[in-house]
C-alpha cells in the first residue's frame, strides 16, 4: 500500500460552497490536479453548471470555480491506498485535513457537498465530531468517479444542479 497525500484546497476567501472528495486518484496525483482522470465526470459537470467551456485549461477552471465562490478539497490529508478506488483506502490510515482552520479562514461557507459516499462517510466519522458551533448544511451527491458508472451523466448532472441554488441564494460578493 502506498501512503498518499492530498492537495491543498482550491478556495477563494469568499467561497460559500465546499465540494469534498475523499482522496485524489492515481491520475490526479500524477497530474497534480483535482479530478484529472479523463473519465471522471467532475469537470464536465462543473463546466455545465458554471457555463464553462469544457476545453478550458485547468488554471481557467480553477479561476472559474473561484469566481463562482466554490471551494474544492478532499476530506483526507493522508491515507494508505492501493490503486485509485475508495475501497482501497486502509481505514486505520485515514488522516483528515484541518477543517477547523479551513472553515475559520472561509467563514462564508454554508454548504458542504460530498462527491460520493466515501467522502461523506469519512467526513462524518473523522471531522464532524470535532467541529463545534458550525451550522453547515451537508448533502451527498452522486460520485463523479468512473467507478460509479451505474448512474448516467444526465442523472448525475441533474443531482448536482443543487449547487446552483446555493449560488443563487448567496448572491453576488461585494466584499
Amino acid at each position: 500500500m502506498n501512503r498518499i497525500r492530498s492537495f491543498p484546497p482550491i478556495a477563494a476567501g469568499n467561497a460559500h460552497t465546499l465540494i469534498l472528495g475523499s482522496m485524489p486518484g492515481v491520475a490526479s496525483l500524477q497530474a497534480e490536479q483535482y479530478y484529472a482522470h479523463p473519465r471522471n465526470q467532475f469537470w464536465p459537470i462543473l463546466c455545465e453548471l458554471l457555463d464553462m467551456d469544457t476545453a478550458l485549461a485547468y488554471a481557467g477552471r480553477v479561476a472559474a470555480v473561484h469566481a463562482a465562490r466554490i471551494a474544492i478539497w478532499d476530506v483526507l490529508a493522508f491515507c494508505e491506498r492501493a490503486g485509485s478506488l475508495d475501497t482501497g483506502i486502509r481505514r486505520a490510515s485515514r488522516v483528515p485535513n484541518d477543517f477547523a482552520a479551513f472553515l475559520d479562514a472561509h467563514r462564508a461557507i454554508t454548504h458542504v457537498f460530498f462527491n460520493g459516499g466515501e467522502a461523506e462517510k469519512s467526513f462524518m466519522q473523522l471531522v464532524a465530531p470535532v467541529l463545534s458551533g458550525t451550522s453547515l448544511i451537508y448533502r451527498r451527491l452522486p460520485s463523479t468517479s468512473p467507478a460509479h458508472a451505474a448512474m448516467t451523466f444526465k442523472l448525475k448532472l441533474a443531482a448536482w444542479r443543487v449547487i446552483l441554488s446555493v449560488n443563487a441564494q448567496a448572491g453576488p460578493d461585494y466584499g
